[in-house]
């Protein structure tokens, strides 16, 4: 199963959930896997940062980031990431906001979930 969830929650996963950070800079002391392919581009996150525009970066990182994917090619570099000797888990994708915020994550939750990847928010 494929989750997402955001940075301050991380304690509280199981041990059989790998974490795995898709932003392009995770806080510091996060010393996890990464896949920074699913991370939004500066040049958009910085322009949303002054706006707060949703649809300018949504457009944005359907356009720079997502459409340029491939999410069979995605999953595959992110099971790739896990450790060998890991028979069977679950991955949640990490990043910053909390699940009642605005946050990419839930845009490649719903990527993922159209393309036939079940992925939904950890509880």
């Amino acid at each position: 199963m494929i989750y997402t969830t955001y940075f301050a929650k991380l304690k509280k996963l199981p041990s059989n959930v790998i974490p795995i950070s898709i932003c392009a800079k995770p806080p510091k002391g996060y010393k996890g896997l990464q896949y920074k392919k699913l991370a939004p581009k500066y040049s958009f996150f910085s322009k949303w940062k002054e706006t707060h525009d949703n649809n300018y970066y949504v457009k944005h990182f359907y356009e720079e980031v997502l459409n340029k994917l491939n999410p069979i090619e995605v999953l595959t570099e992110i099971n790739n990431l896990l450790p060998k000797d890991i028979v069977k888990c679950d991955i949640v994708l990490v990043c910053y906001e909390k699940p009642q915020d605005f946050c990419h994550r839930h845009l490649v939750a719903d990527w993922l979930n159209k393309n036939g990847y079940k992925c939904k928010e950890w509880e």
